[in-house]
């Protein structure tokens, strides 16, 4: 897609700070690290989220996560990493990007970016659990 600019930086047709590369995916600098380091990882075909990449295509994808994953500890000496991906909500760019943010002990991350909730009971939980458990045994 010429006008997205992940697809620009994984084809070099726009400047980005190139991790690494595969025929299927490529992996840059986030812009606007949470922590320096923060890397982006895309598919090179264009998708916009992880639910219209074609399942035949996963096993590359995470496997090019998985080692990202690895050298983002190894390469920064972080103690681990944190990943994560946005599926239309807060997605700055409309193309899947898998984040993979180094962690230390004491970096001031707490869980999640946003506030936690708790269910009524364990009544409101199961009511959750069923609905999704639906529409996956559909």
């Amino acid at each position: 897609m010429s006008d997205c600019l992940f697809c620009s930086i994984a084809s070099g047709a726009a400047p980005g700070f190139l991790v690494a590369s595969t025929d299927f995916a490529a992996a840059f600098l986030d812009i606007r690290p949470v922590f320096k380091g923060h890397v982006l990882v895309v598919p090179r075909t264009h998708v916009v989220t992880l639910v219209d990449l074609p399942e035949s295509d996963i096993a590359l994808y995470f496997g090019f996560v998985q080692k990202l994953a690895a050298a983002v500890e190894i390469g920064l000496s972080a103690g681990g990493t944190f990943i994560a991906i946005n599926n239309r909500v807060s997605q700055s760019v409309a193309h899947l990007h898998t984040h993979v943010v180094p962690r230390t002990k004491g970096d001031g991350l707490k869980g999640f970016f946003w506030p936690r909730t708790k269910y009524a009971s364990d009544e409101e939980a199961l009511s959750y659990a069923e609905k999704v458990a639906a529409v996956m045994s559909s």
